[in-house]
């Protein structure tokens, strides 16, 4: 027990040795409160534990007693599903094999049940619909999301306006790391961990689209960005970061909201918004300004240290996800200014029972043959 407890010391003393978070000559007694100055501490990270649980309250409570009834108000309501006829033979498959049966397998299955092929793929694409989320669950969602985003963006202003490192990227290391923490930065960071780590307790019950791997390493690449940048005291550019990451989310979240809602050309424009906002925040300012910024310009003053590179690394991450999730949009817009934009890249849509709307499958993507409207991708941040 007592080796035990001597290890557990020595690993966090390790963890927290001051080469590891701070530049050169620095400590961590250079980080505590005095001369006026109030500083982040680790401690106020745990209050964002029970924060992310109140986010999950509000969250339900949201869905159902406004975002219900906004989308009924839109006449968004899920259809009554068939459901597909118990076959241990074709569930086994579907459990084990695919989800999209080739010709010569539904053939197969087929002989082995008794049924037509017709049967068989009915049957199929019945058992896919099933696992597909309903429509006012998908609005319900996106509006909850919405809300944050866009309360998260204007608090973001409203605590940066009036700050220089909005303006003038070298401020951001003026002083670097004595500078003092304010209070709206306080609840900037905050509330946003709260948020991610509420999506992260929710991430087995939320929709689950083709990218559910990248929105995962997002949401843990995000949480680490921000606590690390919270003990190092990189908190200017984390703010950042933060409100240029919110500025297109708003966008994404209320153009998924016209496209359930049927409001066909209310979002294309502002999918259109949303892309070129996207392409400008995370392709252009977030690599060419914010990571240029911590990437130049603090070795100006201080040595490289452990915690600059990790930093850096973390926001390389970041703009690998957002290249990934700008190549998505592009392939949208590609097919909306073609005529041929059928659905979020991202998402599974329903399939039709009687063939008139045939479905294929394409590279792993659906297409819906007849569909029309903008689906939108979800880059999370």
């Amino acid at each position: 027990m007592l080796s035990c407890t001597v290890m557990l010391q020595t690993i966090s003393e390790w963890f927290w040795w001051d080469r590891i978070w701070l530049p050169l000559n620095l400590t961590w007694s250079d980080l505590e409160d005095k001369e006026g100055r109030v500083y982040a501490k680790v401690s106020d990270l745990y209050v964002t534990i029970p924060f992310s649980v109140v986010f999950l309250i509000m969250r339900y409570l949201f869905e159902r007693l406004i975002a219900t009834p906004i989308a009924a108000s839109f006449g968004i309501k899920d259809k009554v599903q068939q459901r597909a006829s118990h076959n241990p033979v074709l569930e086994e498959y579907f459990s084990s094999h695919s989800r999209n049966p080739t010709q010569s397998d539904i053939a197969g299955l087929s002989k082995k049940c008794s049924w037509t092929r017709r049967q068989v793929e009915r049957w199929f694409r019945r058992r896919r619909n099933q696992d597909r989320p309903g429509l006012l669950r998908k609005f319900r969602e996106a509006c909850w999301r919405f809300v944050f985003y866009l309360s998260a963006f204007i608090g973001g202003l409203t605590a940066l306006y009036d700050k220089p490192w909005l303006y003038d990227t070298h401020e951001v290391w003026s002083g670097f790391p004595k500078q003092s923490m304010l209070e709206s930065q306080y609840w900037y960071y905050v509330l946003e961990m709260s948020f991610y780590g509420s999506l992260l307790f929710s991430v087995a019950f939320d929709i689950k689209r083709k990218d559910f791997k990248e929105q995962i390493i997002h949401h843990f690449a995000t949480l680490t960005l921000l606590a690390f940048s919270w003990c190092a005291n990189y908190i200017r550019i984390g703010t950042l970061v933060m409100i240029i990451h919110d500025a297109s989310d708003v966008l994404l979240e209320s153009a998924k909201l016209f496209n359930y809602a049927k409001w066909e050309k209310t979002c294309n424009i502002i999918f259109i918004a949303f892309a070129i906002v996207f392409m400008v925040t995370r392709l252009i300012i977030f690599p060419f300004w914010l990571i240029h910024c911590t990437w130049v310009y603090p070795v100006l003053s201080y040595p490289p240290f452990f915690g600059y590179y990790f930093f850096n690394v973390m926001l390389v991450v970041l703009l690998m996800l957002h290249i990934f999730w700008a190549y998505l949009i592009l392939r949208m817009l590609k097919k909306f200014l073609f005529g041929n934009l059928t659905g979020d890249e991202r998402s599974d849509n329903e399939e039709e029972e009687d063939g008139s709307n045939t479905t294929e499958e394409d590279g792993g993507h659906q297409k819906v043959s007849n569909g029309s409207g903008v689906g939108s991708v979800d880059s999370d941040h």
